[in-house]
């Protein structure tokens, strides 16, 4: 989904000529929100925010609700502060990845040629099919009419030469359009945006370069190659200013190795118990082991995510010594991960964990661990998950958890195989 920072004076159109502008991104427009505005017609045209529990976060808000300064990550209070009169809706995930699915189907229908980049946007090369199915443009419009034919939810599309140029015509596009960027129109479109549009360029960098006086694109575009370097080290600086200058080589890849599985849970109260927050990522580290069985991927790093009571956000990862799939031993690098951090006395909101650094399990070599080598611990542990698995597919996601096979895998093993 677009957040990036657009025009203060945004243009509707740069022109008309898309024969070398063959890349689309198409972006769903609030998705989650939308998708259950899809589902009761009778919220379509109030404000709708898709959100957990008091203590949880914005996942979506219509355009509606965003009138009233509701944005996706701010926390459900603040929204119903801001926002009393809208309907919140608890969050449906398996509806929402059905719908993507069909999305992303429905854009094979155009193109082979199409990378996934989030459950609800997409970059698609289209120079293969414009003799099949007409202008990019023409395809850009045909792909609305069909997401809003078959899901009842709309999208908006951006096209131009290069794909970080597109994702940024579809963030203007926004909500329900089109916006095409020629090529030739490709520098003065992008030098009239803030500098914080540049894929890169956080709130830390952004505040780097605004001490240097660098607010725009253009004003970037126009600075010293070797000021950029000194304020942002080599690889930043000259990223940015390729950036700047239109300069984006990278093809669509149809083919996109996801890069992380990771599970995350916002506390009833805030959790001052150790014991509280172990058990809970001892369940997200659950989860995250059977998403990597299930997609036959292997993780050779561990992150953890906490957000203490003043919405301080820590991260802390580290390598595995072999690529796993096992849950304990997820659990096991998360904990020592979260005893490190400083809490600074605060208690817990939220916490998260994540498996990095994923590879295929065909080509991944499982070295043998200590415990492997002496009384095959670990081997009884994968046993045991993936029996889990089995239980879980034939009786649902809440058959089993993670405690009650901590030490019972046999019993467990042996009743499956009975019933």
């Amino acid at each position: 989904m677009s957040r990036g920072p657009r025009s203060s004076s945004p243009r509707r159109s740069w022109g008309d000529d898309d024969s070398t502008a063959s890349i689309l991104h198409v972006d769903m427009d609030a998705f989650f929100a939308s998708v259950e505005v899809a589902r009761r017609p009778h919220l379509r045209g109030r404000p709708v925010v898709v959100a957990g529990s008091e203590r949880s976060v914005v996942l979506a808000a219509t355009y509606e609700a965003r009138a009233f300064g509701v944005r996706s990550a701010m926390p459900v209070g603040m929204a119903k502060r801001l926002c009393p009169q809208a309907t919140y809706v608890a969050p449906d995930l398996p509806a929402y990845r059905e719908v993507s699915r069909g999305v992303m189907e429905l854009l094979a229908e155009v193109t082979t040629l199409v990378e996934p980049i989030s459950i609800d946007e997409a970059f698609l090369d289209v120079s293969g099919a414009r003799r099949r199915l007409g202008s990019s443009t023409a395809i850009g419009a045909s792909i609305r009419e069909s997401v809003h034919a078959r899901f009842g939810i709309t999208c908006s599309v951006g096209v131009a030469s290069s794909k970080f140029v597109a994702k940024l015509a579809s963030t203007h596009a926004k909500p329900d359009g089109l916006m095409l960027v020629p090529r030739e129109a490709t520098v003065p479109f992008l030098h009239t945006l803030p500098v914080g549009a540049l894929w890169g360029v956080g709130e830390k960098t952004e505040q780097s370069l605004a001490r240097w006086g660098i607010l725009t694109v253009e004003q970037l575009a126009k600075t010293d190659p070797s000021v950029l370097r000194h304020i942002l080290g080599t690889a930043v600086g000259d990223h940015l200013l390729d950036l700047s200058w239109g300069r984006d080589a990278r093809p669509v890849e149809p083919v996109r190795q996801e890069q992380s599985i990771g599970a995350e849970s916002t506390f009833d109260r805030d959790e001052y118990s150790t014991s509280v927050v172990e058990s809970k990522m001892l369940a997200l580290a659950d989860r995250c082991a059977a998403r990597l069985r299930h997609r036959e991927l292997l993780a050779r790093s561990v992150s953890v995510k906490v957000r203490t009571s003043d919405f301080r956000t820590l991260t802390r990862s580290r390598s595995l010594a072999s690529p796993t799939d096992s849950r304990q031993e997820i659990y096991f690098a998360a904990r020592q991960l979260y005893s490190a951090v400083d809490l600074r006395g605060l208690p817990v909101r939220l916490v998260g964990v994540r498996a990095e650094m994923l590879e295929s399990r065909g080509r991944a070599a499982i070295q043998l661990t200590l415990d492997d080598a002496v009384g095959d611990v670990s081997a009884q542990q994968r046993q045991a998950e993936a029996v889990m698995d089995e239980v879980r597919k034939r009786f649902g996601d809440r058959a089993i958890g993670p405690g009650a096979a901590q030490d019972r895998w046999t019993t467990i093993k042996r009743d499956v195989e009975l019933s």
